[in-house]
């Protein structure tokens, strides 16, 4: 009953301070809420950096593995100088030029080329197969103000691809997607029907068999593609002919595909390209790999770059980490010993009416322990909402990205095309709420050790002659 009469008095005590105990609350609350955000920070980007670590030396070798795999292919399209020019086998599109456009000033990457080239590059010696390729983005133009004004830009929301579904050419070339993972890839003779991408069947919201409707038209999803290849990732294949339909670009492409016999001919048929057009750019495999070495020297040292600012901010996150747990301990300290030096009074009373050193100090420290676990419950609750958020305005140097607060940390982007690294969710454990509550209780009754203390040894006598 005793022990029960020192519960209840501390719970009493604590409650009638109802707005001190709530400012202590308040203050305590925060400090949790910092020692679980800075850690949940530090891990999210730790992992955000392995992964794109691991996808760097992925994305290089699978690179270099597609490279050595196509070393006959050449990429055949519009040089850019030539494509803002206007240049190209059919003759600009209305409301553009070389079919790319501008926009408000802005000209779009997209360029586009009479398909007759096809027939022609056919003819020269030691080309093995040429496959037209019709490429097209669309989604939402928006507004970029530079200092040259303000220009409008397209931000593609899902990218068309058309090509020629000629059995010769689909069982012997890589035109379509491999990783088909629901349905079936497109065929020849395949009319009305569309190939999409997992992030086609999200913005679409549609699966296999589904209908979709594309620029007016409607098509039947056949099958779902998946793709770790960023420029990939929006793309929807179909048909070359009902392509060239739904974009209005009938006779128009925007590359060829070309295939030589060997890799021996492969600088003679390049350089009979450009002879026969002058306005095309060939990106032949050497030249690919040579852009992926450069790149991959490049890199490495943005990555050691990031690696040696993680450092950093992991240094400057532990300093925040102590001051935030010493803060927590001097608060409980000077709370509970400002308690002890007003209750002198009634610290004498309890003591004059056979109350024992002990059963004093249980209950101050009990009042200590109870606002510690009163803002431990409170620091937890904002630390798992509001993680990202207090990492983000502690730690400069984590970055944030767009898709919310649950997912705020993400790797740096190091500015290779077809690079991405998924965003880590800056999401608390389970064991770093429990250590963190249970730390935060250790420090409140720590805290209240000397006060609970000092109350037990003060004077009977001392304390009823105090005002």
């Amino acid at each position: 009953m005793k022990n029960l009469g020192v519960f209840t008095r501390a719970l009493r005590n604590v409650s009638r301070r109802k707005i001190r105990a709530l400012l202590v609350i308040i203050a305590l609350s925060l400090s949790v809420a910092i020692l679980i955000s800075i850690p949940t920070g530090i891990m999210a980007n730790q992992e955000a950096a392995e992964q794109l670590s691991a996808n760097y030396d992925s994305y290089l070798e699978n690179m270099e593995t597609e490279i050595t795999t196509a070393a006959t292919l050449l990429e055949v399209s519009l040089s850019p100088g030539f494509a803002a020019a206007g240049f190209g086998g059919g003759g600009p599109p209305e409301g553009g030029f070389g079919g790319g456009g501008f926009t408000g000033g802005f000209m779009s990457r997209e360029s586009f080329f009479n398909e007759t080239a096809v027939s022609n590059i056919t003819t020269i010696e030691g080309v093995a197969a040429v496959i037209p390729v019709l490429e097209k983005s669309e989604g939402t133009l928006e507004t970029r103000s530079t200092q040259f004004g303000e220009f409008e830009f397209l931000r593609p929301e899902y990218t068309i691809v058309g090509v020629p579904l000629d059995d010769s050419i689909l069982s012997n070339y890589p035109v379509l997607p491999s990783e088909i993972i629901e349905g079936r890839t497109l065929v020849e003779g395949d009319s009305g029907v569309v190939l999409l991408s997992v992030n086609n069947t999200e913005y679409f919201g549609v699966g296999v068999n589904d209908q979709i409707n594309i620029l007016g038209s409607d098509f039947t999803v056949v099958g779902v593609y998946s793709t770790t290849v960023t420029q990939e990732m929006t793309n929807l294949y179909m048909s070359l002919s009902e392509a060239q339909e739904i974009t209005e670009l009938e006779g128009e492409i925007s590359r060829l595909d070309v295939y030589a016999e060997n890799e021996d001919v492969i600088d003679e048929v390049s350089n009979d390209i450009t002879a026969m057009y002058a306005e095309f750019y060939v990106n032949t495999a050497e030249s690919r790999l040579e852009a992926i070495t450069t790149m991959a020297e490049r890199q490495v040292d943005i990555l050691e770059d990031a690696e040696a600012d993680l450092v950093e901010t992991q240094a400057v996150a532990y300093m925040e980490i102590g001051i935030a747990v010493v803060a927590t301990s001097l608060i409980v300290l000077f709370t509970m010993l400002y308690t002890v030096r007003e209750r002198t009074q009634e610290i004498g009373v309890l003591k004059a009416i056979g109350f024992s050193n002990g059963n004093i100090m249980s209950q101050f420290m009990l009042e200590g322990m109870f606002l510690s676990i009163v803002a431990g419950l409170v620091g937890v609750i904002i630390g798992m909402v509001g993680a990202p958020i207090i990492t983000q305005l502690l730690l400069t140097g984590l970055s944030a990205s767009n898709s919310g607060p649950e997912q705020a940390f993400t790797g740096r982007q190091i500015g290779i095309p077809g690079l991405t690294v998924e965003a880590s969710i800056a999401t608390p454990t389970v064991e770093l709420l429990l250590i963190v509550f249970a730390g935060a209780v250790l420090l409140g009754i720590i805290g209240s050790l000397y006060p609970a203390w000092q109350a037990s040894k003060t004077s009977p006598m001392e304390a009823l002659r105090r005002e």
